[in-house]
This record gives structure tokens, C-alpha cells and sequence, in this order.
């Protein structure tokens, strides 16, 4: 029996990269997994192993649709993965790259898309499926965040964005804990999504991590039987492989990053 079975899981943004990883680890260690995205052609990897919702987490009408599926398929959501995220569209804008920009030099969708397509995104979705955990007496929400939470990283939507999603976590874990229901973020490394690996040869991926390998992180934490302990904070992917006995699917066992190497 795989140690996931019976499992429901819904994770968001999941066409390609940390969400896909996520998504294939989930499918791999048995769960029932729900995957959303904007693309039905980029979701197509799950065809035959897990379910594809088209879903625009902008919209909420979409959002309500797709988990309304879900709770009418198997009438209940386990795990919620908080992955989808607004703002890296257009990093380029008129020739020249925008994204590091001052704040008073960048383009205000910018900020609108982190909050809108991000961290409201995760909200609107966790309130939807909460009253299912809540009524189950269990579940776990994962909303993956960054170190940019914690220090300046590339520009202040960014940051402020991510800070918001460690507080969302925190305040959210404070009122679902006397349901036993655990929320926390995740922090992946350097991850080989798709992106990334365009620009690989400008890049030291020596200490990266694949997208599967966030996956097995969620995976560890849903299968933890003291997760409830872990509510509320914020916790470092590659520290959660050492704790869960986990490599990357390459074998390789990537060193925690701290506040500092960021």
C-alpha cells in the first residue's frame, strides 16, 4: 500500500515547474492529486495519473468551480499546495529587464499580479477547502514562499508579497490548529524548473534542486504524524530531506540554504 493512499490533494499552478514536481511526487507516493493550471497542454503530464482542472486563480468563480469538483468527486481536500503565483510575466519590458528595478522604476502590474495571482490566490484557495479539513478534523496547507520574505531579493512586490505569505501562514496556522489542521511554507532552494534551466549555463546549480524534490518535502510533511507541531512555520526544503531521510532524484542531498547565502 502506498503511504498516500486515500489521500486528496489539490495543487495549484501546476503546469510546470515546482507545482509539477510536486504534483508527480504526490501521484508517486499513492494520493488522489488534483493539479490547476491555465494550460490544458502543459498539464497533460498528469493524464491517466491525476486529475487537470483548468483554473485561473485570478478568478474566483473558476477557483470555486474546480474545488467545488473536487469535494463533489471525493468529498474531501487532505492537501492543499499554495504554489501558484502572478508577476514573473513580461520580466522584460521595452529591451530591458525590469525585474530588479527600484520600486519607483517598476511597473505597477507588477505588484498587483504578486498579490492578485499569489498571495490572494493561496487565500482564496485555502478558504475554500479549510471547512473540508476543518470538518475532518485534518489536513495540511503548504504555501511555498522564499527567502525574499526575510531580505531584499530582486525588488520590493516581490518581497512584500512573500512576507505576506509567511504572515498569511502563521495567522492562518493560529486559527486552524484547534481543528488539527497544519498550515506551513515551504522555501525551496535553487530549483530546476523550466526557466531556470534555460539560463543553466549562466548559473552554478551545483547545490540546486529539482522540482520533484520540493515534492517529496510536501510528501515527508503529510506523512508526518506530528505535523501539528510544525504549524505555523516556515521551513527549509532541503533541512526537511535531512529530517525525512529523502535525497533529489538524482541522489545528490542539497545543502539548507540560510538567510545569509541568499
Amino acid at each position: 500500500m502506498s503511504r498516500m493512499e486515500g489521500r486528496v490533494a489539490l495543487v495549484t499552478g501546476a503546469s510546470r515547474g515546482v507545482g509539477k514536481g510536486i504534483a508527480l511526487e504526490l501521484i508517486a507516493n499513492g494520493a488522489t492529486v488534483y493539479i490547476t493550471g491555465r494550460s490544458a497542454t502543459d498539464m497533460k503530464y498528469v493524464e491517466g495519473k491525476g486529475t487537470a482542472l483548468i483554473c485561473d486563480h485570478r478568478d474566483d468563480q473558476q477557483v470555486e468551480a474546480a474545488i467545488a469538483q473536487i469535494l463533489a468527486e471525493q468529498a474531501r481536500v487532505d492537501i492543499l499546495v499554495n504554489n501558484a503565483w502572478g508577476g514573473y510575466e513580461n520580466m522584460m519590458e521595452g529591451g530591458e529587464f525590469t525585474w530588479p528595478r527600484p520600486f519607483w522604476q517598476q511597473p505597477l502590474w507588477r505588484w498587483d499580479a504578486m498579490f492578485q495571482g499569489g498571495v490572494r490566490a493561496a487565500y482564496v484557495a485555502s478558504r475554500l477547502t479549510a471547512p473540508a479539513m476543518v470538518a475532518n478534523k485534518s489536513g495540511l496547507i503548504v504555501n511555498i514562499s522564499f527567502w525574499a520574505a526575510q531580505k531584499h531579493l530582486s525588488n520590493v512586490a516581490y518581497g512584500v508579497s512573500k512576507a505576506a505569505t509567511d504572515k498569511m501562514t502563521s495567522d492562518m496556522a493560529h486559527e486552524l490548529r484547534p481543528h488539527n489542521v497544519a498550515v506551513v511554507s515551504i522555501y525551496p532552494g535553487l530549483v530546476r524548473t523550466e526557466k531556470v534551466m534555460e539560463a543553466a549555463a549562466w548559473l552554478d546549480l551545483t547545490n540546486s534542486e529539482s522540482p520533484q524534490f520540493i515534492g517529496r518535502a510536501v510528501a515527508g510533511l503529510a506523512c508526518d504524524p506530528g505535523i501539528i507541531e510544525k504549524t505555523g512555520s516556515v521551513l527549509i526544503a532541503a533541512a526537511l530531506a535531512s529530517e525525512y531521510g529523502f535525497t533529489d532524484i538524482d541522489g545528490k542531498s542539497p545543502r539548507p540554504l540560510t538567510l545569509n547565502d541568499v
